[in-house]
Formats: C-alpha cells, structure tokens, sequence
C-alpha cells in the first residue's frame, strides 16, 4: 500500500524526520566541538528552528531538514549547519539557491524554546539546551546564534538533477537526485554518507591514523 503522503515536501520530510541527530556520514572527529542536533523536521512537530538575517522578523528560511551543531563558549557561541531542501522545479531551485547565498550579512540560526526545553531523543530525558553545552540554565527565550559555517543539499527531480550537472556549484552547495531523499532508509546510502562526510568542517582537516 503507499504511503498517503499528499506531497513532494511532506514525504522528503517524513523521511527525513526518520533521520539520525547527526547527519549521516558524519563520524564525530575532526576538528571543533560534536554536537549536532536535528532541529528540521523533529518527530514530534513542535515549534523548530529556523535561519533569518539580523534585523528580519518576518522573511524566515524554513529548510526541509536542518541540524545544527552548537558550538564556541557561552559567552560566544555559533552554530555550523547543514540543510536539506527539496526543490520541485528549477525556479524553485533558484530561489532556494538566493537564500543561502555568500553575504555580507550574518545568518542568524533560531532556536525557540519549546524545541530547547524538548528532549531529542525519545528514550533519553535530556533536553535539547543542555546538550548544546551553551546555555547555563534553562532558557525562556529563543537561543539565537551566528552560522560559523553552512552547507546544503539540494534534492532535484530527475530532469533538474541532469540540467545541475551542467552548473558549477557553489563551495557550500551539494546535489543529489530526489530519490535519495524520498527513499526509505536513504540515510543508510554509502554513497550519500560519502558526501555528507565531506560537507562538513571535518571535512577540511586530514584524519591523523
């Protein structure tokens, strides 16, 4: 029987609210803290983080998956990110594509507190603002904090993934055909691990045996 998901956006976000707190591929060494979270999609669908320039209370980026690792000390913190969307059409693709652009402007990442005072895993009663070893006690407002460093990943349709390959990709940019996110256990994919391993600061540092 399929699986009654009335949309391209709602089955990427099932799938991927089936993902793990760390990207997949990701091994944890490197350089820097550990702490990545999953903030976009969560399994209980409460209030989630969400990316927005100083000063703009009303245009927010909304990625079909985002995590965050948590970083610096609490009296300066940041966050590197790695975001997922689904792009429908190739001017869907372009829009997303503007909102990550390099600028002379800070992204800001925004954690609201319902999702800080939530546990992130279901079978550990840890909540989220003191995994992130940042905050020292239980916060009643959001937790805002500069991107240090992004990556995303674009999924596109077949035809939109062939015309992609024809472009030069920004540093920051990765693509994959859609199917590697709709499918079940995609995060299990070698291939897609691959990736995800070397869109990440870790990714910069050589592994010393």
């Amino acid at each position: 029987m399929l699986e009654p998901y009335y949309s391209l956006d709602a089955l990427v976000r099932a799938r991927l609210r089936k993902w793990p707190q760390r990207p997949p591929g990701l091994n944890g060494t490197g350089a820097g803290r550990d702490a990545w979270m999953r903030g976009r999609p969560t399994s209980d669908d409460m209030s989630n983080p969400f990316l927005k320039l100083p000063g703009s209370n009303r245009f927010r980026t909304l990625p079909d998956g985002l995590w965050l690792n948590f970083g610096g000390t609490p009296l300066e913190p940041y966050v590197d990110i790695f975001a997922i969307e689904a792009c429908s059409s190739l001017q869907n693709l372009l829009d997303k594509r503007s909102r990550f652009a390099p600028s002379t402007q800070s992204l800001l990442a925004v954690c609201p507190v319902q999702w800080l005072l939530a546990p992130a895993l279901a079978d550990d009663p840890l909540p989220r603002w003191k995994a992130t070893g940042l905050l020292r006690a239980e916060p009643t407002h959001p937790f805002v904090l500069p991107v240090r460093d992004l990556k995303v990943m674009y999924g596109l349709k077949t035809r939109h993934y062939e015309v992609a390959t024809g472009t030069l990709p920004h540093p920051h940019e990765y693509f994959v055909p859609m199917d590697a996110l709709t499918a079940v256990d995609g995060d299990k994919n070698p291939a897609l691990q691959a990736m995800v391993a070397r869109a990440c600061t870790a990714g910069n540092f050589l592994t010393l045996p």
